[in-house]
């Protein structure tokens, strides 16, 4: 009798069943997919759910020999400063040049690119360039930013080569305030728009070859076909990116900028993130931890604000939003 009731419940449909039950079911059905879930659960709780109670650091005169126990609180002291710094519009300025720089041609290159690859018809050279433009992404900022030190490099690299035999004079790229931006932008296009080529070709393979053959039929050429069927069929995909690079417009990549700037190029290199590292980790006197957690914090609210308003301004104007 246990037995048949025991069928009995297993014959029931998932969404009939009870919430228990179904958690209890679905973890025994997926039992290994939640067992490869494990680490990175366990890292994003440790390294980015963890130190958020860290932040109230930034409402104290934080000392590292008392604790966030002991330090005294000093409110909305950190942030006054923020605006009171002389320093910090530079910062903005070029923090946000950088951002805007990156979502004009950093964030169009790769769907471009994604666009043209899916018209290669030979498969093995369409995945070999694939592979070849996603291998970068895997490769460290210290080793990018060592092979355009290579490259640029005003006595033996390939580029001041090139400008010296048609006559030019050698040019000290990495010294150069106004060359930094570009390079940083070139050196970020190379890195990472494999990676995004990947989301886009992704989507991409989920398009219905119908539409191709209904568009040769009424006599579509591949840029009619290009502009008119893929890229509108992608145009989720691309909504739900920009959200999210607007999202990090003021979140930089630190490791590649550390590597490339020097006292030199301040002028245009030293963003955001680069200064809040300085004097929070500075080695010359006490590291200001309640300030630069300040300073990030600021940076981090306005970053959300961006995302709310982004993703209202897409959920209006056409069918795709982030959440």
């Amino acid at each position: 009798m246990a037995g048949k009731i025991k069928k009995r419940v297993s014959d029931i449909p998932v969404h009939k069943l009870p919430m228990q039950e179904r958690i209890k079911k679905d973890l025994k059905r997926n039992y290994l997919l939640y067992l490869m879930l494990l680490p990175g659960i366990f890292i994003l709780i440790c390294f980015k759910v963890g130190p958020v109670g860290a932040m109230v650091i930034a409402f104290q005169d934080f000392s590292a020999f008392k604790g966030i126990w002991g330090s005294e609180w000093v409110g909305l002291k950190q942030f006054i400063k923020i605006f009171q710094d002389p320093y910090m519009l530079k910062l903005i300025k070029n923090t946000v040049i950088l951002a805007i720089l990156s979502i004009v041609v950093v964030f169009p290159f790769p769907i471009l690119f994604s666009l043209f690859l899916n018209e290669v018809r030979i498969k093995k050279i369409r995945h070999a360039v694939q592979s070849l433009s996603f291998l970068p992404y895997f490769i460290s900022s210290a080793i990018m930013v060592s092979i355009l030190y290579t490259l640029v490099s005003p006595s033996y690299g390939l580029v001041n080569k090139i400008i010296e035999f048609f006559g030019g004079d050698a040019i000290f790229f990495m010294a150069e305030p106004e060359w930094f931006r570009p390079l940083y932008i070139i050196l970020q296009i190379w890195q990472t728009f494999g990676y995004s080529t990947v989301i886009y070709v992704a989507a991409m393979m989920a398009i219905d070859t119908e539409q191709y053959e209904a568009a040769d039929m009424d006599g579509a050429n591949r840029w009619q076909k290009m502009f008119f069927i893929t890229l509108p069929s992608i145009s989720s995909s691309i909504i739900v990116m920009l959200i999210i690079s607007i999202g990090n417009i003021f979140s930089v990549d630190l490791d590649r900028i550390l590597l490339m700037y020097n006292s030199s190029v301040y002028e245009t290199a030293d963003v955001i993130q680069t200064y809040v590292y300085r004097i929070a980790f500075q080695a010359t006197g006490f590291p200001n931890y309640s300030y630069g957690t300040a300073v990030n914090m600021l940076k981090s609210i306005i970053a959300f604000i961006l995302v709310i308003a982004a993703n209202k301004l897409a959920s209006r104007y056409s069918e795709t939003r982030l959440f």
